[in-house]
This record gives C-alpha cells, sequence and structure tokens, in this order.
C-alpha cells in the first residue's frame, strides 16, 4: 500500500534523494523531552502495549475523549488491554491527525507490524507487540533509533542520582539533565512553600531571605552543570517584564513566606529580579536558555481536581508577547548577559513575532537566538511547515537545531522522521518551483546540518 510506504511525504524525486542520502541515518539530538532517567538507568522491559504507548500521553488522550471514550477507559481503572481496545476504537477516526500516522508509523519501526489498528486487529497487534516488548527495553530503544544525546526535565531540587549512575554505564546515547526552576517563580503558588523546604534539603542549609534564596539557586545551577547540563527550561505561559531593585524582590518574597496576598506588579518585579538572576547563572556557564510561551494550562479546572496537570486538558494561548519579550531580551543584552536562548510559541501565530525579535539580538555566535521548533500542538505537517518557512523567509534556516520530541514516550523517535521527511519535502518543492538551485550538495549539506549537526555544535555538550 501507498500508506506510509518509503516515500510517504517526500513529493518530489529530489525531497526523497535528500532525505535518503542526508537525513534517514543521521542522528538524533533529542535536547528537550520529559523522559525519566530512572526508567532508562533500570531498563527494565515494558509491561505491556498500553504501559509504553498510552500511559501518560495525553494526546492521546484529548483524542479519546472526543471519540466518547468514558474516563474509566482512559486514565481509569479498566485493564490495560481495554485501553488499548479503546485506543484501537479510536483510531480509525483520526485521520487527518497527526497521530494516526504516528502510530501507524510507531508499529511499523519499533514492531514491524504493516497492518492498520482497528478493532478488528487489534488483538493480534496487542500480542505481537507485546512478544516483542519483552526484548525492547528503554536503552535498546534510545540505541536503535540512533539516539545520540537525550536532555530530560529536571526540577532544581533533583538528586540526579539516576543521571549520575548512567554516566558510569556503557551506553549508546548521553543522557544529560535540563534545569527547569518553574517552581522557583510560582512564589504566589500554594505548593512554593513545601518546593522551597525541599530546595533547602538539596543544599543543606536554610533559606530565610531573598539573598539566600538566590545563593540556593545558584548552588543548584552549579551543581546540575557538574552533572552535565548544558540547557535550562522555563514555562513562561504569560510573559511579563517589570524591572525592579533586589531590594524589591527581597520584600516581595519576605511577604510570600508571610503569606501575605501579593499585587500582580509584585509578581512580575519579583519573577524578573529573579529570572535574571538565573540567566546570568546560564551566561556564566555558556548554557541554552529554552523558553516556552503561551501555553494556557488546566482550563478544565475539574479534570484538575480529578487528575492534576497534564492531562489534557491544556490548549494553545494568545496572550500579547512582544512587548515584554523585547524588553527581557533587551534587559538582558544590556547587561551583556543574554545566553544562547531558544523561543517557542505554543501559538503558531507568534512565529512572525518571535522571528523577527530574535534578529535583534543576534551576535557572537552562528544564529545565538533560536525559533524554536514546531512545539506541542504544532507538530503537525501543517504547523512543521509553517514553522520552517516563517524562519527561512526571516532568518537562516540552515542554522536551525532541529526537532525535540517533547514526549514522555519512548515510542515518540519516529517524529524526527517525520520532521525531517517534511524538511526534505519542502526544500524539494522549493526546488520543484525554481526557488532553490538545483544544487544537490548545497540542499544537502543543509539537511544534514538541520537533522543533527546545528545541535551537536551548538549544545556545548562536551565543554
Amino acid at each position: 500500500m501507498t500508506f506510509l510506504n518509503d516515500h510517504y511525504l517526500l513529493s518530489t524525486p529530489l525531497a526523497q534523494e535528500l532525505y535518503e542520502t542526508y537525513a534517514k541515518n543521521a542522528p538524533i539530538i533529542d535536547y528537550h523531552c520529559h523522559l525519566d532517567p530512572q526508567t532508562i538507568y533500570e531498563n527494565k522491559p515494558f509491561k505491556d502495549l498500553t504501559d509504553i504507548w498510552l500511559a501518560g500521553d495525553h494526546y492521546k488522550w484529548r483524542l479519546m475523549r472526543a471519540n466518547g471514550i468514558p474516563e474509566s477507559h482512559i486514565t481509569g481503572n479498566a485493564s490495560n488491554y481495554d485501553k488499548f481496545l479503546a485506543w484501537a476504537e479510536t483510531v480509525p477516526k483520526i485521520i487527518g491527525n497527526p497521530l494516526y500516522v504516528w502510530t501507524h508509523l510507531e508499529l511499523k519501526r519499533y514492531f514491524q507490524i504493516d497492518i492498520l489498528l482497528t478493532p478488528t486487529t487489534a488483538p493480534d497487534i496487542w500480542n505481537e507487540a507485546n512478544q516483542q516488548l519483552k526484548n525492547l527495553q528503554p536503552r535498546t530503544i534510545l540505541a536503535k533509533f540512533n539516539i545520540d544525546t537525550l536532555c530530560t526535565t529536571d526540577d532544581p531540587v533533583d538528586s540526579l542520582e539516576f543521571h549520575q549512575k548512567l554516566k558510569k554505564e556503557e551506553m549508546f546515547t548521553q543522557v544529560l539533565p535540563a534545569f527547569r526552576p518553574d517552581k522557583a517563580l510560582q512564589i504566589e503558588a500554594p505548593e512554593f512553600t513545601n518546593w522551597l523546604a525541599k530546595l533547602e534539603s538539596s543544599i543543606n542549609s536554610k533559606i530565610q531571605n531573598y539573598d539566600q534564596f538566590l545563593t540556593a539557586l545558584s548552588t543548584r545551577v552549579h551543581y546540575f552543570h557538574k552533572n552535565g547540563s548544558r540547557l535550562s527550561d522555563h514555562a513562561l505561559d504569560t510573559l511579563v517584564f517589570k524591572e525592579g531593585t533586589k531590594d524589591q524582590a527581597a520584600s516581595i518574597f519576605k511577604k510570600a513566606l508571610e503569606n501575605q496576598d501579593l499585587s500582580t506588579d509584585e509578581l512580575s518585579i519579583y519573577r524578573t529580579v529573579t529570572l535574571t538572576h538565573l540567566v546570568e547563572q546560564y551566561h556564566q556557564y555558556n548554557w541554552t536558555m529554552q523558553l516556552h510561551i503561551n501555553a494556557q494550562r488546566n482550563n478544565n479546572l475539574k479534570m484538575l481536581e480529578t487528575l492534576g496537570p497534564d492531562s489534557g486538558f491544556d490548549s494553545i494561548g494568545d496572550r500579547s508577547l512582544a512587548q515584554n519579550l523585547a524588553a527581557i531580551l533587551n534587559h538582558l543584552e544590556q547587561k551583556d548577559m543574554l545566553p544562547q536562548t531558544i523561543l517557542y510559541s505554543l501559538n503558531p501565530n507568534d512565529y512572525p513575532v518571535l522571528a523577527t525579535i530574535i534578529g535583534c539580538f543576534q551576535k557572537d555566535s552562528l544564529a545565538k537566538l533560536q525559533l524554536g521548533s514546531a512545539w506541542w500542538f504544532n507538530d503537525t505537517r501543517s504547523g512543521i511547515r509553517k514553522q520552517l518557512t516563517t524562519l527561512a523567509e526571516n532568518s537562516i534556516l540552515h542554522h536551525f537545531v532541529g526537532m525535540l520530541t517533547d514526549s514522555r514516550s519512548f515510542l515518540s523517535y519516529p517524529r524526527h522522521e517525520y520532521f525531517r521527511r517534511i524538511l526534505c519535502d519542502l526544500i524539494g518543492e522549493w526546488h520543484s518551483r525554481g526557488e532553490v538551485p538545483d544544487d544537490f550538495e548545497l540542499l544537502g549539506n543543509m539537511v544534514k546540518a538541520i537533522s543533527y549537526e546545528n545541535a551537536a555544535n551548538y549544545f556545548n555538550f562536551n565543554a
């Protein structure tokens, strides 16, 4: 059948040749994901196909809910087999959604199963995949898909115990932590006090004022750096900038510890001053900073109370970002402390804003500031093409650091293949219209750079 054949998504001969020659076998650097380092270290076989494929995958959960599947068969107490059957019932109805392609691509690439998932075929697929899973441990998967380096997502209070253990293992893949200090900025959150206690434990010292708090954060950045971290990552769903003094931030911090109410301006000052301190640390250690912007989280409060966050109830946000983003970057540039930075927005309407703002702050290195890959709701064929086209039209596509999974699933690595095919097809279309020269080596070198080389050179993993 033509579905997912060797040339799927590759609509021109040049696109096919570019993919086969330059993209198909290039190693993968997955510089932002949510895989669990403990799972990688323990390297245990997965229980069954639901365990590796549906558990924690809110992409699939959203579609199952839209298909009328009861919550008991999504996140509830139904058996793993019944949950798998519920997904099999949903899949034939989602043609046009990237999960239709990903589902069958994953069956094909991981298990060599080349039949459509339907309620009729589900029992045979369940049995065959589960049989193969006995020999498909986490590290086997990482080697199978040529994962050169992956970066997990780690709270500043994490011990990094399993990263340390993994470093001593003989592995094909380098597994590194990435510093995610969101809770340090969410001073108004009810859980901030408990998180602060964990931060105290991580440095073995009390934190009674703002100076001690900043010192603790700096200590953890240093600790992460010693353990291989070269990236930070922030979920700045609402981007704010309000310049203030360290003394003001200290007063706001004190009020928070005393459970006093904080105004919007106070929160903005605290976040700006604290973020500036963190970014100065990233600059000192030559890290890359990632800013994820314009997610609107936990829209369904009833389900948040029932299931917790990251359960499929987030959406695209539409908050204005240009003025505050430019102010933040300018503030850091004036202090000569702007590190390598990747800017993502969940709202694709923001791509031209981000692409033009980063052009105002480029210096010192190739594409010091990057327009981040099509993220979350945007890692579709049209979303990826829009991100690539916006970047090409407003900056230098050749220097783009490429795709990431942003996933909690070990079955997500064919998304890099999906991205690379879309990249080659886009270039092939440009060629067919006479927009790019008939120079296979020139175009191939760009594909090779975006697929792997740019990320390998950009992130200083071996420094």
